[in-house]
Order: C-alpha cells, then structure tokens, then sequence
C-alpha cells in the first residue's frame, strides 16, 4: 500500500525491475531474497521498570544490507508472524499501527532526529482479532542495527563474560569505531551511547514528541529513535502529559522522558559491570560515577537546544530564568508547545489567551530586547526556524489519515506524508495542518498495536 521510494533509491534498492506482485512477496515475507537468513533476536528489558525476558515476538530480521556509500543496514519485517519469543502472540500486525509507524518514523527523520526508517506497508490479506477483526499488514523496517540495551541485559543475565566482550566489540565496530583502541571498552562503549541518548531525547522534547513506551529493550545502542508503538505529539505544553493507555502513573510523560533516560542508562551500564573492572565493588563506583554526570550534560544539552529554538546566540545570565518563565506561561494558558514558538518566529498565531496575558506580555517585551544582544538578528532568525518547526504530526491529523486509511482511501495519508517531509517550510499552504485539536479531541489516547 505504500512503498518509501526516496530511501529505497539511497538504500540502492531497484523495486521497479519486480511487478507488484513480487515486491509485495518480498516485503511480506512469502518470498526470501537469495543470501537471505532470516532470525528473531533475542532480549530482555525492563518494561515499565519490571524485569522480563523478551525477543522479536513479530518481527524478522532478514539480514543485513550495503548501501551504495557502503553503510550497513538492519532490513527487518514487522508483523511477518509468530517466533519464539511471541509469548502466545500470533505474531502478526494490524494495518493502522503499521501506517501509524510509517508516518511517525519518517517525521522524526525529517525533523532531523535519529531514529529507524520505513521502507514499506503491505496488506496481507487476512484479517488479525484484537478487539475486532482488523486488516492484516506487515512493515518493512529499517536500522543501523536493531541492538539493544536489552540484547546487553539478555547476555548479562547469562552471566557469559565472553559473550558480552563479543557484544561490546561487535557494538563499537559497528557504531562507534572510533572506540576500537580504548582503554577500556565496556566504558568508553556506555559514555558513547548516553551522549547520543542525551542527543535524541534532547531533541525529543524540542519538536515535543513523547516516546510513550521507554522501556530498556525500546533504548537502541545507536541512538536512534525505535519502536512507535503509543507515541504521540504534545500540543497544548504541560509536563505531565501522557497519551499511552498502559501507562496509568505517567512514568514516561513528556516531562519524564530525562529521567527515564538516565534510568534506562544505569540498567545498561549494570549489564557492563564484568567489564568495566573485576572488583564489582570498584565497577559500582565507576558507573555511579558515569551515571552522575547524565544530569549535568542533559541540563547543558537541553539548555543549549531552548537557547537555539529562541534564538539567543550569546550567552546571557537572564537565559535560564527566561526559558523557565516562558514555560510557566505556556503551561498557566494552555499554550500551543509548536505554535508559540512559530509565533516568536513569524508573529502568527492560532490561540490569543496567550498573547493577552500581560505576563507575556512583558516577557515578549524581555525577550526581543535580549535578542538585541545578538550580533546578527538574522542568524537568529535562521537558528529559530532550523529548530522549531512548523509542521508535526499532530495526532487528530494522524487518526484521520489512518482512519480513512483503513477504509480503502489513502488521500490523507499520502497527503499528510507528503507534508511531514518538509515540517520547517511554511510555503506548503496547509494551515490546517499547524492547528491543535479541537476541544472535543483533546481527550486523545493511544495503543501499542500488539
């Protein structure tokens, strides 16, 4: 139903010399590409802070794949039946969370966060009960890898050291070859991976997506973004927002999100402690010690990422107090988080509650007056509209799409794809598209799909 062109052309893949009929073979499953050896990996995780053993209960990894420029790739099927680690499942996936993958990991690549692809959605003509009988439909998924820090929990509750040298080799190898002659790998291997956590969560909040499930097997080495199960985006900011079904105490809210990290970071480095140094007591330490530096580079990342987003190129004293305030403001009128930022930009502005506020007021007031203090206003300018976009996929939007998906008419959908590739261009003529929910859709939650 849907075929991810633009990458499959950077991935080198030629899907024109096959009918339709093989290509759907292909990306189902039915048909094995030669050299093909398709596996379910195995994992642990912790899921909603609750230890258990996992794997790819509806996922097959069919290999790996070279780029023309020689860059390695997962190309893994999602909903392609049952493993040995389904747990009961039937393995199998619904066509509206498959779509709803395709359209959410392609606008957080195109809002230049890291994160997993989609190459393609097709039907599988039979039908999968969960609360109904829903269509049938398998995505097609693709990783710089598909490890995990679960894929380390799961070789550290073997006890296997050997093994765990394997993986940590195998991890800088692949992702981090410039750590291939440390010192000390296990650590060197986890200060690496929190800097590119810092990254992506940091970069979560500024477009102000909410993961929904950060669970340790949904926590990739690489750092990218990985499983969209029941994300969603923010519109109206507060902290405490949550759109999950299954997360009842709001343990991955919007505003949880860095500690979370920082959680999942100290699970990680416990699956390294064999490694790190053979006194367990002197590995404790040396982990606090890494694992209390998190709080410090999130705060200077997310610090310097709202710097960017408000265009202040200097460094002021008043910087953080400003942030800080603006966001009290957003929370007190029940602020547009996507829009308020726009209007800083452009002027335009859906909501007034906002601009009436006197408080506001004065901090618009203070806070073009600080940008005065930049040496050019126009890098400003372009520094504000490179990190605030003007286009996410807000969630009502996405539900529309998919639900005329579903029903044969791809119109929106298609439409709504076509959008998210440009979310930082305001010449697309789709006001539409840049409007919260009504009120009547505020009440919004989503599913995992499984």
């Amino acid at each position: 139903v849907v075929l991810n062109q633009t990458l499959a052309d950077s991935l080198g893949l030629n899907f024109s010399e096959n009918t339709d009929e093989l290509n759907a073979e292909i990306l189902s499953g039915n048909k094995l590409i030669e050299g093909s050896c398709p596996l379910a990996q195995a994992y642990c995780g912790h899921q909603f802070g609750h230890f258990v053993m996992l794997g790819d209960g509806r996922a097959i990894l069919l290999g790996e794949h070279l780029d023309p420029k020689q860059q390695r790739w997962d190309i893994q099927l999602k909903g392609s039946g049952r493993t040995p680690y389904s747990r009961g499942g039937d393995g199998r996936a619904a066509l509206g969370p498959m779509l709803r993958e395709y359209i959410i990991s392609e606008a957080i690549h195109f809002l230049n966060i890291p994160t997993t692809r989609s190459l393609a959605v097709v039907t599988t003509g039979e039908d999968v009960l969960r609360e109904t009988n829903l269509k049938g439909a398998v995505l097609t998924r693709v990783a710089s890898s598909h490890l995990r820090v679960g894929t380390f929990q799961y070789i550290a509750a073997k006890q296997d050291i050997s093994a765990l040298r394997t993986l940590i080799d195998y991890a800088i190898k692949r992702h981090y070859p410039e750590l291939i002659n440390a010192e000390n790998k296990a650590i060197a291997l986890f200060s690496a991976v929190m800097t590119r956590q810092i990254n992506l969560i940091v970069n979560w909040m500024r477009v102000s997506f909410i993961h929904g499930v950060m669970n340790t097997d949904n926590m990739s080495i690489s750092g990218e973004s990985i499983d969209y199960g029941p994300c969603a985006f923010m519109d109206h900011y507060d902290t405490k927002t949550v759109f999950s079904s299954i997360d009842h105490y709001g343990r991955y809210a919007y505003g949880s999100q860095p500690v979370i990290g920082q959680w999942n970071l100290a699970r990680f480095i416990e699956s390294l402690f064999p490694l790190i140094d053979q006194d367990e007591k002197k590995a404790e330490k040396i982990a606090n010690d890494l694992i209390a530096n998190y709080e410090d580079l999130f705060a200077n990342a997310f610090h310097k990422m709202m710097k960017n987003k408000l265009g202040m190129i200097s460094d002021e004293d008043q910087d953080k107090r400003m942030m800080s305030d603006l966001f009290k403001l957003m929370h007190k009128n029940q602020a547009d988080y996507t829009n308020t930022f726009r209007y800083l930009i452009n002027g335009k502005f859906p909501q007034e509650k906002l601009l009436n506020d006197p408080d506001f007021i004065i901090w618009e007031a203070e806070w073009k007056k600080r940008l005065s203090k930049n040496q050019n206003s126009e890098d400003a300018y372009k520094l504000m509209i490179k990190y605030n976009p003007v286009f996410i996929p807000r969630n009502h939007k996405v539900e529309e799409a998919l639900f005329e998906a579903e029903k044969g008419n791809f119109s929106k959908f298609l439409l709504l794809c076509r959008i998210i590739k440009k979310p930082y261009d305001e010449d697309l003529n789709q006001e539409d598209y840049t409007k919260p929910a009504p009120a009547s859709g505020r009440v919004y939650k989503t599913y995992c799909g499984t």
